[in-house]
């Protein structure tokens, strides 16, 4: 039986590509809100610094130049933020990233007493954005959870 060469060489170049997309594929990285603090805000804005503790369940880091979130409140759009802070996600390893979110004033009031109205004062939050990569499309990522409106009023 005769062997051709290009068949070999064809066999040889889709083992590699196999390889290739196999080493591509990662986790998704996974993100909570660690900490709200507040920050000085112009005329009727609301300003926050959202801390998003990024856990990296990938052997290779995750470098990244910049970060853009997007913080919805029971649904609805509240607060965006961007952040030029850049950094490395260690691989099997996590980092706290800062990233200030500006709201106005005056939705953030109806949508709070909005909630608290119709409920206990807790209200169901989600953050998605993206930590940008250099020379890539960067890594998204998505959270959700619940505030305490009540305790976050009274200081507790």
């Amino acid at each position: 039986m005769e062997r051709h060469p290009l068949r070999s060489v064809v066999a040889i170049l889709c083992c590699l590509l196999v390889a290739g997309c196999a080493s591509l594929h990662r986790e998704p990285l996974k993100v909570t809100v660690a900490g709200i603090e507040p920050v000085k805000g112009e005329g009727l804005e609301v300003r926050m610094a959202l801390k998003l503790r990024v856990q990296n369940p990938n052997e290779a880091p995750v470098d990244y130049k910049g970060a853009s979130v997007e913080m919805a409140v029971q649904g609805k759009t509240l607060a965006t933020g961007v952040s030029d802070e850049s950094g490395s996600v260690p691989g099997f390893g996590e980092a706290v990233i800062r990233v200030p979110v500006t709201m106005s004033g005056l939705h953030v009031a109806r949508q709070a007493l909005s909630s608290i109205m119709k409920s206990s004062g807790k209200v169901d939050y989600e953050v998605k954005g993206k930590l940008a990569a250099s020379g890539a499309r960067g890594t998204g990522f998505k959270t959700k959870g619940e505030l305490d409106l009540a305790s976050m009023m009274l200081g507790k």
